[in-house]
């Protein structure tokens, strides 16, 4: 079978894995290989891969600078939807049978691999990570569920108990989080502020329905700015203290002025840092009553299989019943992966990535 694999990390020294100050171009550390098709186990389930997904943590692993390393070489991608073509002798048809149309994600197999291995054209995953889609959906559109959507929805719903009448400020509302966070809070019944880098990058949000956008830039004083704008329209909103729940994947310098945006007790759920890190100042933290919580979901997804499988299938509810859109936003080929990779690696990434395994072989199965 053909499978994208990453030979060695981007951004590292080879020798001694410190970072290095002319990382290598990301087209050069992935190579699309012939390797032997992965083992099926009883608890197991084999799918063919119709289409995987790609987004910024797919990019920075491979980079070498994600939280995770794996062992090298290694698959990339947490995110697969496809056909299921075999299973193990302890699945039963009542979980999943031959020929259903499955999303599976690769992050909650127990192995320690940090959602890797979904760049395949088959994808061997436990029974207990796989999800039947939806007839009214397209495979595509669900492609992407894992690094988008159940980070936005861990943030939102298990981390802040978004509801009605809640108010929500996202920045990076222009990238796959970002808008699965604005879709996921409305549909929660949540008004969303939108922040965004540039006014260029303002009609995905909007289209996913934000109530507000708002552009902070990329310098200490569009930060300052975005911070007062926030404010005032937090105010003209309702909420005059401040918002409720900030869903940041910026991080960097912006995180300063992100602290005086949220309401006393309020929470900032930390999902990224595309922006760098820089060391946070508790005295603000201290001032505002701030909780800051570190957003991660595939360890509170394992530990509570019963209640993010209903989270999983409320989210898929919402997608069918229109709530959320069902959609790739941008598609490539396996052949052209390293174009996917490059959206990141150019800071053009938006929405929902995907890579399309066989078009000619797969149409009839959708």
């Amino acid at each position: 079978m053909r499978a994208v694999r990453c030979h060695r990390f981007a951004a590292l020294d080879k020798g001694t894995g410190k970072p290095i100050s002319s990382p290598s171009p990301i087209r050069d550390v992935l190579r699309l290989e012939e390797v032997p098709p992965p083992t099926l186990s009883k608890n197991k389930v084999l799918v063919s891969t119709q289409y995987a997904g790609v987004q910024y943590p797919d990019y920075l692993q491979a980079m070498g600078l994600y939280q995770i390393k794996p062992e090298l070489p290694y698959t990339p991608g947490m995110d697969a939807a496809g056909i299921v073509i075999d299973k193990g002798s302890a699945v039963s048809d009542d979980q999943i049978q031959i020929g259903d149309r499955v999303y599976c994600n690769t992050a909650l197999c127990p192995d320690g691999k940090g959602g890797t291995g979904a760049l395949a054209e088959l994808v061997c995953v436990s029974s207990n990570a796989v999800f039947p889609v939806p007839n009214d959906l397209h495979l595509s559109s669900v492609a992407n569920i894992g690094r988008n959507y159940c980070a936005a929805y861990h943030s939102l719903k298990v981390i802040g108990n978004v509801g009605p009448g809640d108010l929500v400020l996202v920045d990076g509302a222009s990238g796959g989080v970002g808008m699965a966070t604005v879709e996921l809070a409305k549909a929660m019944g949540a008004t969303v502020i939108a922040g965004v880098s540039h006014i260029d990058k303002g009609t995905l949000p909007s289209m996913a329905g934000a109530d507000k956008v708002l552009v902070y830039g990329r310098d200490r004083t569009s930060y300052k700015k975005f911070k007062s704008e926030v404010k005032a329209t937090a105010a003209e909103m309702g909420h005059s203290q401040g918002v409720d729940l900030i869903v940041d994947v910026v991080n960097g310098d912006l995180f300063q002025e992100l602290v005086s945006c949220i309401r006393p007790l309020g929470k900032i759920c930390l999902v990224g840092f595309v922006a760098g890190q820089k060391p946070i100042k508790p005295g603000l933290l201290l001032i505002k009553e701030a909780m800051v919580v570190g957003s991660l979901w595939g360890r509170w997804a394992r530990e509570n299989p019963v209640s993010f499988r209903n989270n999983m299938d409320e989210m898929l509810n919402w997608m069918v019943d229109g709530k959320i859109e069902p959609r790739a936003d941008t598609i490539f080929p396996l052949e052209d992966y390293s174009k996917a990779f490059q959206l990141f690696e150019d800071n053009r990434g938006k929405g929902n990535t995907v890579i399309e395994m066989n078009a000619s072989s797969t149409q009839s199965k959708l």
